[in-house]
């Protein structure tokens, strides 16, 4: 069963004031029920260590000094006495120990009932002919004769009295100051939290254009704060990435589209009599059609990465040789576009990992690079030897990318220039793919790059015989 929602601010107004009635209770407990038990025990703990210490000074040669020193400090009545019953008596009130207590019992009495326990030591607890009771500590001492402390234990009725009205006044004061500090300490405490609550809000509504700021001296309201500010700095991001997507996507699969209607209606109405026209249409539309397909299986590569669900098939294969392959396939941007790729590598450079993903990597970053080159079309690729790991470099000598922009590029259709335009290879998408590939292999990997001097791609993978 869920439990009843409150406010913040409610809860610590709660819970102190039930933190001070707990303290309020224990007082009363203490200072007025349990107050003659407690007075009874330290009392009988006090007559037992006094008896200790008169065992300790009868063995000296002047003991009855010490005695009468004992009984005014302490305020007891001490007797002494043998088997004769022959008594030393040292009272502060000069009229014998025994003479208090209500029923006839002698000193012998007591005496003979520590005989009869086969102990050296009893305490008795009886009613006084004064009122109260009193406290008879029978002991033996070493020479056979008893020791007998009589002590009276002060009623304590009217202290506690005393002490009932005075905590009754304690009580409704301490919970009035209760209540009003509480009030203002769950105000204090509550007040920067439905700040930042409020300011939540208004970022869960999509406005990014908040500063969540406590003014507190709570260091974990301060963290906190900081903590949603670099949430809505990233979140902020992702959403201008999110309407980057959808624009760059609607784009990419607008313009295939556009094209294939365009050339299949100039098929239909004009050129389906002219072989040659009507092959080079059909071969457009082919190729945007290829192109729209493209982007689907980036799409939907992209996604099984970011979910989790790609498994990788490791294998044994060269590197150099692999690199080749794709390298080749670009040469005919060389025959059209005057495209020049140039590759520098290491033979047998053999490497353990998924090919065709390793194959992907290598084919995004040259497609890449391909549409950001200067006028001099050039596109190098070089494989290398590093710390016993294959280097693998794509260079380009074309526009670079800001410093403050290099960890964004490998986000999904990221553009340095923020204006959509058409990749002469891939989709957009090649790099975050590159970027998931990474990570899957635990590979190492970065860009280095100079504004208008050209950008660098690398990454690296561990020898393997």
């Amino acid at each position: 069963m869920k439990s009843k929602e409150s406010s913040l601010r409610l809860k610590i107004l709660k819970f102190l004031i039930i933190f001070s009635v707990a303290i309020l209770g224990f007082l009363w407990f203490f200072q007025v029920i349990f107050l003659n038990t407690y007075y009874e025990w330290v009392k009988t703990k006090e007559i037992a260590s006094i008896a200790t210490k008169i065992s300790k000074s009868y063995n000296s040669g002047n003991y009855e000094t010490a005695l009468d020193s004992i009984t005014y400090t302490e305020g007891v009545c001490i007797e002494i006495i043998d088997s004769n019953n022959q008594v030393y008596s040292s009272s502060i009130y000069n009229r014998g120990c025994m003479g208090a207590l209500s029923n006839d019992s002698t000193y012998s009495y007591y005496r003979n009932e520590l005989l009869n326990s086969n102990t050296n030591k009893k305490i008795y607890k009886l009613d006084s002919n004064r009122g109260g009771k009193m406290i008879i500590y029978v002991l033996k001492l070493n020479d056979g004769n008893y020791l007998i402390v009589n002590a009276s234990l002060m009623p304590l009725n009217s202290t506690v009295n005393i002490l009932s009205r005075q905590l009754v006044y304690v009580t409704i004061i301490v919970l009035l100051l209760s209540f009003i500090l509480a009030y203002f300490i769950a105000k204090r405490i509550s007040k920067p939290i439905v700040k930042l609550n409020n300011t939540a809000n208004k970022m869960a509504g999509g406005n990014h254009d908040i500063v969540f700021d406590t003014k507190s001296d709570i260091i974990e309201l301060n963290s906190l704060a900081d903590t949603l500010n670099m949430a809505n700095t990233e979140l902020a991001k992702t959403d201008e990435l999110r309407r980057e997507l959808m624009a760059n996507v609607s784009h990419d699969l607008k313009t295939p589209l556009t094209m294939i209607k365009a050339y299949a209606e100039m098929v239909r109405d004009l050129t389906y009599n002219n072989k040659e026209k009507r092959d080079s249409n059909l071969n457009t539309i082919i190729d945007e059609a290829n192109r729209l397909n493209l982007l689907v299986n980036d799409i939907l590569e992209l996604s099984k990465m970011q979910s989790n669900v790609v498994e990788l098939n490791i294998e044994r294969f060269d590197l150099d040789e692999l690199i080749k392959t794709v390298v080749d396939r670009f040469s005919y941007l060389e025959e059209t576009k005057n495209f020049k790729f140039e590759y520098k590598g290491i033979k047998n450079a053999y490497v353990s990992a998924d090919k065709r993903k390793i194959e992907q990597v290598i084919y995004n970053l040259i497609g890449n690079a391909t549409n950001y080159v200067k006028d001099d079309k050039t596109v190098i690729v070089k494989l290398s030897l590093e710390d016993n790991k294959y280097l693998v470099e794509v260079i380009d000598h074309g526009t670079g990318i800001e410093e403050d922009e290099l960890d964004l590029i490998w986000d999904k259709y990221y553009r340095t220039d923020k204006l959509h335009k058409r990749n002469t290879i891939g989709t957009g998408l090649g790099l975050s793919i590159v970027k998931h590939i990474f990570m899957l292999h635990n590979l190492e990997y970065g860009v280095k790059s100079k504004k208008n001097k050209g950008t660098t791609f690398y990454f690296k993978m561990a020898k393997v015989d």
